[in-house]
């Protein structure tokens, strides 16, 4: 559903995006991660054809973005940039409308008021825009990209500036899309967010550094360490595993493996035949938040 291709952007004698490819597949959420100033807001500006690329492409649904191509690309695009951007003289109901009409959208008014229900925002509608707390101009601005039911989003921090219960509502709302069949591209610091909503997780520093599910990014970096929890004291099964390759740490025994897979059984087997009740067997695995800051690292 969403190309690039070598997707590259320079200004001046500085490169902000370098030779990036990758997808977004209809039905998938794509998480883009990574540091300020790493290009993730340049190449999503890039990928809804607001500016372009220096060098590389984009094709959406199949369809080149370019000049000719652009204009009815971009009604297919739901896009909420870093800032809200909303006219600050127009009220909440105002500002949606506005959008409305940009889309030809004919049943306006009733999206709108399904918007405003949506988003907890009926009873601001009349507010101006100015007016509203950094929060509610965030609902706002998610729920005019959302207006016209787009099968392509691309999220500039979507949660940012929102309390738990409605960033909880705008995940909902990503997951209803992507079982709708939108592809979805969402821009975020927030690396549990990423790892619960997002299908795969991109890490960009100008370059793509990677990109896959976030289990098998975690896997990357696996310690061959298998945590094993048992009931009474753990250090009483350390003899029958050999101390040279278990230890006690946090309550749990901790056994170095060499081959993972292979061996698990046979310490299950070990721990089993010393009288062990055990409660937990799992491969240690590194937090996300582990793994990108490895890749991100100078």
């Amino acid at each position: 559903m969403i190309a690039a291709a070598a997707l590259t952007r320079e200004f001046g004698g500085r490169t902000a995006v370098d030779a990036v490819t990758f997808e977004v597949r209809a039905g998938e959420i794509l998480a883009l991660l990574g540091p300020n100033g790493a290009g993730k807001t340049t190449t999503m500006r890039m990928l809804a054809g607001l500016i372009a690329p220096t060098r590389g492409s984009v094709a959406l649904a199949g369809v080149p973005l370019t000049r000719s191509t652009g204009a009815a690309l971009r009604a297919r695009i739901g896009f909420l940039t870093e800032s809200p951007g909303l006219w600050d003289r127009l009220t909440v109901r105002e500002n949606l409308r506005v959008y409305a009409r940009i889309f030809g959208i004919a049943d306006g008014e009733s999206r709108i008021d399904r918007a405003l229900r949506q988003f907890e925002l009926a009873d601001h509608a009349s507010d101006r825009a100015a007016e509203l707390s950094k929060g509610m101009r965030q609902k706002v601005a998610i729920a005019r990209a959302l207006l016209h039911d787009p099968t392509i989003l691309l999220l500039d921090e979507p949660t940012s500036g929102l309390d738990p219960a409605i960033a909880r509502s705008v995940r909902h709302l990503l997951e209803e899309r992507r079982a709708a069949g939108c592809a979805v591209l969402v821009s975020t610091h927030n690396l549990d967010e990423a790892e619960r909503l997002a299908d795969r997780v991109a890490v960009l520093q100008q370059r793509l550094l990677a990109i896959d599910a976030p289990a098998a990014l975690r896997r990357r970096l696996t310690t061959g360490r298998l945590l094993v929890r048992v009931l009474g004291d753990p250090s009483t099964y350390v003899a029958a595993l050999g101390p040279e390759r278990a230890h006690v740490d946090r309550g749990c025994l901790t056994i170095q493996l060499r081959h993972g897979e292979e061996e698990t059984p046979g310490v299950i087997a070990a721990l089993v035949a010393a009288g062990a009740q055990i409660t937990e067997v799992r491969p240690e695995m590194p937090a996300l938040e582990d793994v990108y800051l490895r890749l991100v690292k100078p």
